[in-house]
């Protein structure tokens, strides 16, 4: 085998193992999105929680998903500023009575808005797990398209051939 030859084979090697690291990193992080969409999804259906009756979208629904829960986080926001005539709740007084009110929904807001955000990261790292694992089946590809390199005819065997 020539030294060309071995460096390719070298070569491919490494970038087999490099192949497999990816797409190990790559299914790793898709198992944990889909389990992280799947538990939040699961966890907020187990609230039974309905978007309310007067949301712009998904009146009625159940809150399963990252668009339900955002519908309801903004109805609730709606309803807390009606409560309080439009202010905050940094913006009441301590003694205020629609405090407690608002401060109720602020954190039921974060709660929803928390899931949102779970769903997006979830969804992240899907994505970036499958890109990952596409990108390791190329390497892995790429790989045995090295090992597979003829080996190029060495300088003696070409002058011996010539004679």
């Amino acid at each position: 085998m020539t030294d060309t030859a071995t460096k390719s084979r070298a070569l491919g090697s490494t970038v087999r193992l490099l192949s497999v690291l990816v797409i190990v990193a790559g299914l790793i992080m898709l198992v944990g999105g889909a389990a992280t969409w799947f538990t939040v999804q699961s966890q907020l259906a187990d609230e039974r929680i309905t978007v309310s009756d007067d949301a712009d979208w998904f009146a009625g629904e159940k809150i399963d998903g990252p668009l339900t829960a955002y519908a309801e986080a903004e109805v609730i926001e709606k309803h807390s500023l009606e409560a309080s005539g439009g202010k905050t709740y940094a913006e009441l007084g301590r003694e205020d009575p629609t405090r407690q009110t608002v401060m109720t929904g602020s954190f039921l807001r974060s709660s929803l808005f928390t899931s949102v955000v779970s769903f997006g990261i979830a969804a992240l790292a899907m994505g970036l797990g499958l890109v990952l694992a596409l990108i390791g089946y190329s390497l892995l590809s790429l790989s045995r398209r090295l090992d597979a390199l003829p080996a190029p005819a060495s300088a003696a065997s070409t002058a011996s051939a010539a004679s």
